[in-house]
């Protein structure tokens, strides 16, 4: 008697040879970098953030380089992120790496920040990936195998000013990821902490600037644009995947954040205190309370001083190359 296939088995033939990887913040910048990389690896990648319109677009984008999905998932909401997971498992196959990369930044002086600007950064870069991770990794730990990306940043080891529910978030995601991969050792998955340093991909243009909104972006920009600053994206992605796929615990993506991470380590007093000297040179809250938060391009269009536009000049082609 000829045994009949099951559902489970008819569901695994309709999924893609390729293997899957799901990448959540990847409708713009470093995210839409990294599902760039993946795909031209070969994976069937599935370009998941909130906003269906960019992720529409980052789809039209790479689909001629490979298999490319779009899905609209809100990292901060666990429900949402378990109902991709359950389509991508069921529709695609089992999901082996993960890369969660969504992030948001809030420039501006202590005094300027409220609230809800700490919870919109815990929801996002503390929440997201451990939303993210926890609902995959039971899949991922009953095939034994899997690969978990969480992208945190300098501002996770060493709180830059200015930055403060920024890094406030990203402490919270190298404390998760790391732990993480100490968990796993010897399951088969592997998790991998992500610390870059400034890096060009544009997204100056979507940070948000509070305080003094021209000023704070005035010395934002720049340094998120300039070469001995920030680092070429498109490398960073390739060695991100690279760190990823090899399963390593931790990857530093530049050697200014290789040496904070140094001088933080010998000296963490000293560099509290130089992170406050940086502080007093930066533009402090304007004269009157309630100053309005904006985005990064509509800071720009309030900048008069060419020398700012010519050294943004880079992070400003990076934005056009990168969905920002």
């Amino acid at each position: 008697m000829t045994e009949q296939p099951n559902d489970t088995d008819a569901q695994s033939s309709t999924h893609a040879s390729r293997p899957v990887a799901v990448v959540l913040g990847a409708s713009r910048g470093l995210g839409f970098l990294v599902a760039r990389e993946l795909v031209d690896r070969g994976h069937h990648v599935v370009v998941a953030a909130r906003d269906g319109m960019e992720v529409d677009e980052a789809v039209a984008d790479l689909a001629h380089r490979g298999e490319v999905t779009g899905e609209t998932c809100d990292v901060r909401d666990r429900h949402d992120v378990g109902e991709l997971v359950g389509r991508v498992e069921h529709t695609l196959g089992p999901i082996e790496v993960l890369v969660t990369v969504a992030g948001i930044i809030q420039a501006a002086p202590a005094e300027s920040l409220v609230l809800h600007e700490f919870e919109d950064a815990m929801d996002t870069m503390a929440w997201g990936p451990i939303n993210a991770a926890m609902t995959v990794l039971p899949h991922m730990r009953r095939r034994g195998r899997g690969r978990i990306g969480t992208v945190t940043s300098i501002g996770g080891m060493v709180s830059p000013p200015h930055l403060l529910p920024y890094a406030t978030a990203k402490f919270a995601a190298v404390g998760f990821s790391d732990g993480l991969a100490a968990a796993l050792s010897g399951t088969g998955v592997t998790a991998t902490t992500i610390v870059p340093g400034l890096m060009r991909t544009g997204g100056h243009e979507h940070a948000r600037f509070g305080g003094d909104a021209v000023a704070e972006y005035s010395w934002f920009a720049p340094a998120a644009s300039l070469p001995l600053v920030s680092v070429d994206a498109d490398r960073a992605a390739r060695r991100i995947v690279d760190a990823v796929l090899a399963g390593r615990p931790m990857v530093v993506l530049t050697p200014l954040a290789w040496l904070g991470i140094r001088v933080r380590g010998l000296a963490p007093g000293t560099t509290t205190r130089v992170m406050g000297l940086a502080g007093r040179l930066l533009p402090g809250p304007p004269p009157r309370a309630g100053a309005r938060t904006v985005e990064g391009e509509q800071a720009r269009s309030r900048v008069t001083s060419r020398v700012v536009h010519a050294l943004t000049r880079l992070g400003d082609e990076a934005a056009r190359r990168n969905h920002e």
